[in-house]
């Protein structure tokens, strides 16, 4: 039997720490209690696919930052900003590639009836659904934009 995701990074946590990689602790910490943050508010038990949500959320707030401290010359800043992201990453699973994205949203826009870019929104809510944790969500949208447009 594996072991959940929590655990994972859980075990992860105390790696760091016995080896004293700071950096990569300090990061893993910042997970975990992004975790228990929406564990509390929403009075949940998260399961690996909200985890991953939430890793996801915490990678694209990180690209965010690093493209604003490059953009501000502030490369010591992004280079740190990076290595979150590198860390973050193992947490992911493996990613659709754009070809599969696409082919699963040519189905979901056949499912639902779209006709044309319009009806983005409704083919949006069901990619998301259906995707969330396989496919970068930018990926996922650019597939809906190309398979309504064509």
């Amino acid at each position: 039997m594996s072991i959940s995701l929590k655990e994972q990074i859980t075990n992860d946590m105390k790696t760091a720490m016995r080896s004293k990689e700071a950096d990569r602790l300090g990061t893993i910490r910042l997970l975990l209690a992004a975790c228990k943050q929406k564990e509390v508010d929403e009075r949940v038990v998260l399961d690996d696919a909200a985890i991953v949500a939430i890793v996801d959320k915490l990678i694209k707030q990180r690209r965010d930052s690093v493209e604003a401290f490059l953009k501000a010359d502030r490369k010591d800043l992004a280079d740190k900003e990076a290595a979150e992201i590198t860390v973050l990453q193992v947490y992911l699973p493996q990613r659709m590639d754009a070809d599969a994205v696409l082919d699963v949203v040519k189905a979901i826009v056949t499912e639902v009836g779209a006709k044309g870019a319009g009806d983005m929104g409704k083919v949006m809510g069901v990619a998301k659904t259906r995707l969330a944790g396989k496919a970068e969500m930018s990926v996922v949208s650019a597939a809906v934009k190309a398979a309504l447009a064509g």
